[in-house]
């Protein structure tokens, strides 16, 4: 099950696809990491999946990554008088923290939280930005506004507070409920929703551990401005353009999207590009030129990873979804433009040997045009040191980990393995001509880069880079 691409595709497991044939079909479309959605769906629904997932791993033999991406608060207005109020532009309206009248002058928004952080002048954006109010006037029991943008408000609507940093925990006790739950499970990663400062990483990290590798969403203008820090917090991060273009000008996102791509490829993370890639597809079974585009420009970009949400969790067409991603990131990767757009936002590395390591074997792998770099890592480090260079060379990440085999599933360039571990040089050579082989990456009498740490095993330590002629037959 080699992909003929760098770029992996994640997609969310929902009522389209959840049965064992539907995911199997979604995986040899092109699916590398299945992401499960806790804001929707019940334990047991998970549970399904996953087992469903986790048999499919041992029928093709091959890892496969399991996300779960954890709801977050969800900040909404509570019930109105007849369900409904409208709102027109430049009227007069209320926000009372225990509203219960539910007309324009005393709306209910049941977060304390609000009214402590938001300043006069801030903006309030309801319904994804649909309805603007800016903030005229607070009190500790009320928050005043006017109504720039009108529209129907109805119960239960979303409210984002783009200007306000919220003393507001990410982890909702559903969330730690569901969270328990997926790692118990035993899922590769945890995605962190209403990331605001470094502090919320440290309190998600305090509960996960080493179990899982940790996320974090990036989808608040507060993240943006701690953004180094919580990339260094995190394990990966996702662009999660959503509530982000709710929150920041349509016409910032973009650019923020480079800059996240860029400063996680400076960091060694992985980076996942989210939200309505291919969202027509959701309804039809081929995506705008628009969206084709979209998808393009990721890839361009450098992302690790592109997602797929609704397209194929409740969608009509979910296996053409990923055929139609899988297609247009390999007529990107193979487009004349790509090489010099990828490495227009090359990153340096960093004065170490390991990484120093690493970018050598890219580079050498790419003058002598070796097939594959194998490289044998223990913690997925060296893999991922190796793909920060983009090296048009496929990357060979030989683990004998099988969680850090299925966290490489979100990683550019890795084709990971798992096998047991190396007990010497003279069979990490073995091992390495051994895997590219057998896993077509390499014929005989062709020179393969081989890269490790030695002592084997231990994480980190990259620091030997050694060219080997397969044997002729």
């Amino acid at each position: 099950m080699r992909r003929h691409r760098r770029a992996k595709i994640v997609a969310t497991v929902g009522p389209a696809c959840a049965t064992p044939e539907m995911l199997k079909a979604l995986f040899i479309a092109g699916v590398d990491t299945f992401r499960l959605n806790f804001s929707h769906g019940t334990h047991e629904d998970h549970a399904r999946s996953h087992a469903a997932l986790r048999a499919l791993e041992q029928e093709m033999d091959r890892p496969i990554g399991i996300l779960m991406d954890l709801q977050g608060p969800k900040i909404r207005v509570g019930t109105l008088k007849d369900g409904k109020i409208p709102l027109t532009t430049g009227q007069a309206i209320r926000f009372l923290p225990g509203g219960a009248d539910g007309d324009v002058m005393s709306i209910p928004l049941p977060h304390p939280e609000i009214f402590a952080a938001i300043l006069p002048g801030d903006r309030l954006l309801i319904d994804d930005g649909r309805i603007r109010v800016r903030v005229t006037g607070v009190q500790s029991d009320r928050i005043d506004a006017l109504v720039e943008t009108a529209g129907l408000l109805s119960n239960r609507k979303g409210v984002n507070v783009p200007g306000a940093v919220l003393d507001l925990s990410p982890l909702t006790a559903k969330d730690r409920a569901d969270l328990a739950f997926g790692l118990d499970l035993g899922v590769d990663w945890v995605a962190l929703s209403f990331v605001q400062k470094p502090a919320d990483m440290l309190e998600a990290r305090a509960l996960v551990g080493d179990r899982a590798g940790l996320v974090a969403k990036i989808e608040r203008p507060s993240a943006l401005t701690h953004l180094e820090d919580i990339i260094r917090l995190s394990d990966a991060v996702m662009v999660a353009r959503g509530d982000l273009g709710v929150e920041i000008p349509p016409e910032d996102v973009p650019g923020r999207q480079k800059e996240i791509v860029r400063a996680c490829r400076l960091a060694v993370k992985p980076v996942i590009v989210a939200t309505q890639m291919l969202d027509s597809m959701v309804a039809a079974p081929a995506p705008t030129r628009a969206e084709a585009s979209d998808v393009a420009t990721a890839i361009y970009d450098g992302a690790d990873a592109v997602m797929l949400s609704a397209e194929s969790a409740s969608g009509t067409y979910p296996v053409e979804s990923v055929e139609m991603m899988d297609r247009i990131i390999r007529a990107t990767e193979q487009h004349k433009m790509y090489r010099s757009l990828v490495h227009a936002g090359q990153v340096e590395e960093e004065d170490t040997a390991p990484h120093a390591v690493a970018a050598a074997a890219a580079e050498l792998a790419e003058r002598i045009e070796a097939p594959a770099i194998v490289a044998f890592t223990s913690s997925g480090t060296t893999a991922a040191r190796i793909a920060r260079k983009r090296p048009a060379v496929s990357v060979l990440a030989v683990t004998p980990d099988v969680r850090v085999s299925r966290r490489l599933c979100l990683l550019w360039g890795a084709h990971s393995l798992r096998a047991e571990d190396v007990a010497s040089y003279e069979d990490m050579v073995q091992r390495a001509v051994d895997c590219a082989l057998a896993e077509e990456f390499a014929r005989p009498s062709e020179l393969i880069v081989v890269v490790a740490g030695i002592p084997f095993g231990k994480a980190g330590t990259t620091n030997n880079l050694r060219v080997v002629q397969i044997p002729s037959v």
